[in-house]
């Protein structure tokens, strides 16, 4: 047992539980309404929506995976750094847009607007049941980072004693945020950026100093993994899949409720552009986090005997831990630790929300209860935000981790299926209701079929154009034939003159601005 890491880990959990329920008092408002509890009333400022989209994009996942990547797979693992340079600019112009009209109508999820826009409620039970099925394994690899951790400070039980950690951290998780909604993550975002510029800026300067300079980092990384393997004959390899991966990703990526929420809990739509401004400066962080791989390969770790067992049972995911305990006191890997395990608590409890929010209005109060009121909707999303967190965490005990890995796969594929309802439909409504069900369909359909194909192990499809072989990301090409069909039967449906449903929106609502 690593008591110098554990001390520091336990002081900073903590911490941030302490500040979990005292959030129910910051900012105060009345919980019991959905707009409260899942949307903190809609008032947070630039700098809170900054700490909190920060937490909730920048996850103990990528804290782990993405270094992880590089460090088992070279430079393919950099594509997140072109995919968030993307996105900021397309959030910046799209998504004032979806805050106005949901501030407008008091919409707390996407599916809200898409019943408002197309007036389809298999069209909007497709939305919200896609955004419950792509957050539920994200929920769950959270949860991967935190096992790692536990485990990088000698936990080595099996078994029921060997979860126990784990499913103290998520009860503790699941109390503050029954209480607090959405306000906790937000306040704990704050100690959680906070603690991961500490610790990355650190590992920056000191472990390329103990390791001879960057010069003789990358003299040590084998060429292979410094840069992308060049096309072959008649195969455009991994030039075509960095490049699809990267625009996917970034037109995947806001329309994940967690992103949706965070975004609809600003108060006003200028606070969106303002945060698409400085967000960019968390792409310098999410480079220097991926660059960790490099270091974690230059400095041997995957080499070392006390690392054998861990690298054995969890592979490159364990390249970060190691690293930390290779290079820093043991108090110093604490700081590290907690950073991710904290790292996975914000996004898992936005994640929570988020899923709750969807359930709550879109199903429940849309089939089960049409007249519910505030407080018993407030009560299901609180009461669904548990059973949510409970599922992930029977996940990760139960099944095997490669699941919650070939599930979040599938889940960038699944939730751009949504793009052409949402996004499309906050400019256009000539894309027919009937036509964009059966494109959601088709796209979930066969984007499904293309990982399956590749045994759930990569999302990466070699697309066969004539004798030219394109790999490419599922969730882009799975996109192209949804979008391509919704085309299709829309002129048909507009030629036969069948209705396309009333818009219970305006021209004007989507530049409303309530600040």
């Amino acid at each position: 047992m690593n008591r110098p890491a554990l001390t520091v880990f336990i002081l900073l959990f903590a911490l941030v539980t302490v500040l979990g329920f005292v959030a129910a008092r910051w900012r105060r408002g009345d919980l019991n309404h959905l707009d409260e509890w899942g949307l903190a009333g809609r008032r947070f400022g630039t700098m809170v929506t900054w700490f909190l989209l920060g937490g909730d994009l920048y996850t103990a996942y990528t804290f782990v995976a993405v270094p992880a990547l590089v460090f088992g797979a070279g430079a393919i693992g950099f594509f997140a750094l072109p995919y968030t340079l993307m996105v900021y600019p397309f959030v910046y112009v799209v998504f004032p847009r979806l805050w106005s009209v949901a501030r407008k109508h008091g919409y707390v999820t996407a599916a809200d607007f898409v019943r408002g826009r197309h007036d389809s409620g298999l069209l909007t039970l497709a939305v919200a049941v896609t955004g419950i099925l792509a957050t539920m394994p994200y929920i769950a690899l959270q949860l991967v980072g935190i096992q790692v951790v536990i485990a990088a400070m000698g936990f080595t039980a099996t078994g029921f004693a060997g979860d126990l950690p784990l499913i103290i951290a998520f009860v503790i998780l699941a109390a503050y945020t029954y209480t607090s909604g959405l306000r906790a993550p937000a306040l704990i975002a704050i100690v959680k950026d906070l603690l991961i510029y500490i610790v990355i800026i650190t590992a920056v300067i000191v472990i390329p100093a103990q390791l001879g300079g960057y010069a003789h980092i990358f003299a040590s990384i084998p060429a292979d993994k410094l840069l992308l393997k060049a096309p072959a004959a008649g195969n455009l390899g991994t030039y075509s899949a960095y490049a699809t991966l990267a625009l996917g990703s970034a037109l995947a990526l806001f329309l994940y409720p967690h992103c949706v929420t965070g975004l609809l809990s600003s108060r006003s739509r200028n606070v969106i552009k303002r945060n698409m401004s400085l967000l960019p400066a968390y792409s310098l962080v999410l480079a220097l986090i991926a660059f960790l791989g490099y270091l974690a390969l230059a400095a041997g770790v995957q080499h070392d005997p006390a690392y054998a067992g861990w690298f054995r049972q969890y592979g490159s995911t364990f390249a970060v831990p190691a690293l930390l305990l290779h290079s820093f006191p043991a108090w110093f890997a604490g700081v590290g630790f907690a950073a991710i395990a904290i790292g996975a608590l914000v996004p898992a409890a936005i994640m929570s929300i988020a899923a709750s929010n969807l359930f709550t209005r879109n199903v429940y109060k849309e089939y089960l209860k049409p007249a519910c009121t505030p407080g018993q909707e407030a009560g299901v999303a609180k009461l669904v935000s548990l059973v949510v967190k409970l599922g992930a965490l029977a996940f990760i005990i139960f099944l095997p981790e490669s699941y919650a890995i070939q599930l979040q796969l599938l889940g960038g594929v699944w939730i751009i299926q949504t793009l052409p309802a949402v996004i499309i439909g906050l400019y256009t409504r000539w894309l027919h209701r009937w036509a964009l069900v059966p494109g959601w369909l088709a796209g979930m359909l066969v984007g499904t079929g293309m990982v399956a194909s590749q045994g759930f192990k990569t999302s990466i499809f070699p697309l066969h154009v004539g004798a030219l072989t394109v790999p490419g990301y599922a969730a882009l090409y799975s996109l192209m034939i949804n979008v391509g069909l919704a085309i299709v039967l829309s002129l048909i449906l507009h030629a036969l003159k069948i209705s396309p449903g009333k818009d219970q929106t305006a021209h004007a609502d989507y530049e409303y601005d309530a600040a």
